[in-house]
């Protein structure tokens, strides 16, 4: 792992003297996909049925002020490094900027070494290919999806029923409703690792789109008058609930509830429009329904107490809090964020602290593009609605709010309070250009010829490399010299042409027949752009549709 140099970096606190293997908590981590701050009864939504979570949220810990990435990766990133995703290799969902660099250090990998069983059930999005899959990561037992969702590249046509699935690494087919074949896994890993302690990393796919869900869940909801897709989501999130509430009735049975650390909390806002709790912004955006989720903690025997607080927390917080709670020693281990135990046991009042966090498209991160600041009093937003854009040209518009009067975001303070904005800018400016020095923005490298993976599947849409919105080539590392197998995914393969190979700033290509999609090539070891496409004679080059899988090559290692 890389060691920081460091402005901003709590140092996860102090850590406490390592605890023996019969004191330390199991570990527990649900994370569910596109659910929003009002997408639980107990945040005021009087339509939705998540009787479970609201009854965890009451008798235990709840984090009125937790935040997360207004995206997906970027928070995954975050929660399994306790650092700004910014430093990891991630830089936003797809297009080549989902890619966790392998020598990143994750919860899973710390808790591994300190002899922690460690599970993942659900969604990565961290990288697909060797050494960025969860089983490279610190995963020992993994069942999961690829790319962002069940049904996007490069995974096959799929669904939410009887979902295709990747177990430790082969491919199968399950049986059932993809949450109920989550939950079922993580349970079954908890029965068989009882004696042991554990990690799992429960990661919902749902309920991001497409929203997939039966009937029975979506009725009572569609009777009340609600809109289909309200209602879909609704429904799926109620099963989020009867699942958790199957999960803690597991733990309630084999006596391991009291000594397991539980935490669910949401990786963003809501994609859709609905009720938000009554604040502004959804997915996507830095306002405080982009940002702000659920988050809601217990632990019997460590912390024993209901607690609801107003003190800041984040993604960041998740690795140094689980290490501190399993009295696994972190040494020279660099946190962004900070320890939490005392915060969730009471001893430590809320502080002001900052917290920081952006995304946007593009592979470059612009200063203040679609970003926020968030301090305990004020808030401030920068470039707002700016998600979707690569190239942004001006000066991009900078809000200030008072989140502790004007939680809704309503009323700009930035020109009545100069000295409040110009604060928080230099904190910004300072922490961007702290980020900036890890990596450089440098995303994660897939590696080819490694016994690992091998054939391996570069996928043109979730992993080349995009510039200007078109795909220029992956990054990759060929670490042996070799004849390679390059089989391209064609939109037609009755008709004849060549696949081209761009490598090491040499160009070379090879006759492809009618019926035929592949060919061999002679590549030397190295690092840097790999591009590999289709073209017909005298035609352009094939083009590459955003999530489809035409461009998508398998390159197999040979000799």
């Amino acid at each position: 792992m890389m060691r920081l140099p460091s402005f901003l970096i709590a140092l996860a606190c102090l850590w406490p003297t390592l605890v023996s293997a019969a004191d330390r908590p199991n570990i527990v981590l649900v994370m569910t996909d596109d659910q929003g701050i009002g997408d639980v009864g107990i945040h005021g939504n009087d339509v939705i049925r998540t009787p479970r979570l609201d009854l965890f949220a009451q008798n235990g810990i709840r984090m009125d002020r937790f935040y997360v990435e207004p995206v997906c990766a970027p928070t995954r990133a975050s929660l399994m490094t306790g650092r700004s995703y910014y430093r990891t290799g991630v830089i936003h969902t797809s297009r080549g900027g989902a890619k966790m660099s392998g020598d990143e250090e994750t919860i899973a990998e710390l808790l591994k070494a300190g002899g922690y069983r460690t599970g993942i059930f659900g969604k990565w999005h961290l990288g697909d290919n060797y050494p960025m899959r969860p089983q490279d990561q610190g995963f020992e037992e993994t069942l999961i999806h690829k790319s962002g969702g069940i049904g996007q590249t490069p995974d096959k046509p799929n669904s939410y029923f009887n979902p295709h699935l990747w177990h430790n690494g082969r491919p199968i087919q399950a049986a059932g409703y993809c949450t109920d074949v989550f939950f079922d896994a993580a349970i079954e890993f908890i029965e068989r690792e009882r004696a042991n302690s554990f990690f799992v990393y429960l990661s919902l796919n749902a309920p991001h789109t497409p929203l997939e869900i039966d009937r029975r869940y979506t009725e009572n909801y569609t009777a009340q008058g609600l809109n289909e897709t309200t209602a879909r989501v609704y429904g799926m999130v109620e099963n989020i609930d009867d699942n958790f509430g199957r999960l803690l009735d597991r733990l309630d049975d084999l006596n391991l509830r009291e000594d397991t650390l539980v935490i669910f909390m949401t990786d963003n806002g809501a994609q859709q429009s609905r009720f938000n709790a009554g604040f502004r912004g959804r997915k996507s955006h830095t306002y405080e329904g982009g940002i702000r989720v659920p988050f809601f903690v217990q632990w019997p025997s460590g912390i024993g107490r209901k607690l609801r607080t107003k003190a800041l927390g984040a993604h960041i917080d998740i690795a140094p809090t689980m290490i501190s709670a399993a009295g696994i020693s972190t040494d020279g281990t660099a946190f962004d964020g900070k320890n939490l135990l005392s915060v969730w046991r009471g001893t430590e009042k809320p502080t002001d602290r900052r917290l920081f966090l952006q995304c946007h498209r593009g592979l470059q991160p612009r200063k203040f593009q679609n970003c926020a600041i968030v301090s305990q009093r004020y808030k401030l937003v920068g470039g707002p609605g700016l998600f979707g854009k690569e190239n942004v040209e001006g000066e991009l518009k900078l809000e200030l709010y008072d989140l502790e009067k004007d939680p809704a975001e309503k009323n700009d303070l930035a020109a009545s309070k100069p000295d409040v904005l110009k604060g928080l800018k230099s904190d910004y400016l300072k922490w961007f250009d702290d980020v900036s020095k890890s990596r450089v923005f440098k995303v994660g490298t897939i590696h080819i010829g490694n016994p690992a993976e091998n054939p391996v599947l570069l996928c043109r849409y979730q992993d080349s490399r995009y510039v200007d919105g078109k795909p220029t080539g992956w990054p990759v590392k060929i670490e042996q010299a070799g004849r390679y197998r390059l089989s391209v995914e064609l939109a037609d393969r009755n008709t004849g042409g060549r696949i081209h190979v761009a490598w090491q700033g040499k160009s070379q290509s090879r006759p492809v027949l009618p019926g035929t999609n592949s060919a061999s090539f002679s590549l030397t070891a190295g690092e840097g752009l790999l591009d590999i496409w289709f073209q017909q004679d005298d035609k352009p080059r094939e083009s590459v549709t955003n999530n489809g899988t035409i461009g998508n090559v398998v390159i197999e290692y040979l000799r």
